[in-house]
């Protein structure tokens, strides 16, 4: 089953001197598969991950998520497929810092319409999962940057999305705790099951990872399996 299938997307920014992010890209990423994605600064690794996830729009291809062309959606559908499809995690957490920790994490189903009553006991839970069960009442200001991460973790994952879209997910981190990150990743991988796709300059990663692709001026070049342990 095809998890993001990319069908010739390239993606251009400028005006009459227009300047090529992603050219020709072709890409199928199976359901349950880990995809490490590399390159250098200005590859195109930023513009391929907001393409997949529907921030932004090819100039030219198909992008099919879990069998959707997100291309003919609306803006209102894309918001959509992101709350109930897709999880995210980014470099710099992206956490409200007036919220405790269960109210960021209960965020995404709150804003799907679920009472606080139901989503808080469910962030709960989740925050346990990913070992902040003692953090519960923390501000993301009352925690380490380790703890933080994982908070974020714990609100992409709150609503079991089949996709997780991680962009430098250890970036900020210090070495031990982004491998502290990368083992929780591979831990909730075998429990849910879902495709992730991490965007990343960490070369650890690739040994999480069962494909690496990089990219290079904006295209694919090179794409492979991984031996995992590696």
């Amino acid at each position: 089953m095809r998890m993001i299938e990319l069908v010739d997307v390239s993606r251009s920014y400028g005006g009459l001197t227009k300047v090529a992010a992603l050219s020709n890209i072709n890409l199928t990423i199976g359901a349950g598969e880990r995809v490490a994605v590399m390159g250098p600064s200005g590859s195109g690794k930023s513009t391929f991950l907001n393409l997949v996830c529907g921030l932004d729009q090819p100039t030219a291809g198909t992008i099919l998520i879990d069998g959707v062309d997100i291309g003919i959606l609306d803006d209102d559908s894309r918001t959509r497929l992101r709350r109930e499809r897709i999880g995210m995690i980014f470099q710099t957490f992206n956490l409200l810092p007036t919220l405790t920790a269960i109210e960021n994490v209960a965020l995404p189903l709150r804003l799907n319409g679920m009472s606080r009553r139901v989503a808080e006991p469910r962030a709960v839970a989740m925050l346990k999962r990913v070992g902040l069960g003692g953090r519960l009442d923390h501000r993301p200001d009352q925690l380490s940057g380790g703890e933080r991460q994982r908070m974020a973790i714990a609100r992409a994952l709150i609503f079991e999305p089949p996709l997780l879209l991680a962009d430098e997910p250890t970036g900020n981190l210090d070495s031990q705790t982004g491998d502290e990150i990368l083992d929780l990743l591979d831990q909730l991988h075998g429990e849910l099951n879902m495709t992730i796709l991490l965007v990343t300059h960490n070369e650890e990663a690739i040994r999480f990872c069962d494909r690496l692709v990089r990219l290079r001026d904006g295209r694919v070049v090179n794409d492979e399996k991984m031996e995992r342990g590696r």
